[in-house]
């Protein structure tokens, strides 16, 4: 199913205020927390040039968003859920910044990150959905969506319609 979205960023922690609007495409496998996630790590490191993965979930080596530099190098990474080292060592190997937004418990992702070999997992940022945050606003999920999304010291307000769904974005430390 293609959902459409409708975003007015206003990330005061890190200075953007953006309307973003864009497309996704949920693959058969995919769970809502999943696409959200997907949704809201597009628009909490959104920067110009961020794009989702052409081949999406259908690439399982590819990154689920990314932002190419010049000379096709890769500048961002961004991985969704509890990657596997081996995909980690080879994103950190390759993109200047790799980021990591889970729904899944992040002590599962911690230990497969310090039980494998991944080169410069001290450099790797890792945040944390809250999963009763990312249920309340797949329930709400259509398909056309209008959302406002403030960020500001580590605090998402997510307003879709009438109701506002609030949470924290927790930063994971390894």
């Amino acid at each position: 199913m293609l959902y459409r979205f409708q975003i007015e960023l206003s990330d005061i922690d890190r200075g953007v205020y953006e309307s973003l609007d864009f497309r996704v495409a949920q693959h058969p496998s995919e769970t809502y927390p999943y696409m959200l996630s997907r949704v809201l790590a597009y628009s909490l490191a959104y920067q110009e040039g961020l794009e989702f993965t052409p081949g999406g979930l259908a690439d399982p080596e590819a990154p689920a968003l990314r932002k190419m530099g010049l000379q096709n190098s890769l500048e961002l990474c961004i991985e969704i859920g509890n990657p596997s080292a081996r995909k980690l060592h080879k994103a950190t190997k390759s993109a200047k910044e790799v980021l990591i937004f889970t729904y899944k418990n992040p002590e599962v992702l911690l230990t497969e990150i310090r039980n494998g070999d991944v080169h410069r997992a001290q450099d790797l940022k890792i945040y944390s959905f809250d999963p009763k945050f990312l249920d309340a606003a797949g329930d709400l999920i259509e398909k056309n969506n209008r959302w406002s999304l403030l960020v500001q010291q580590g605090q998402m307000d997510l307003t879709i319609g009438d109701v506002t769904l609030a949470s924290e974005l927790k930063t994971v430390k390894l």
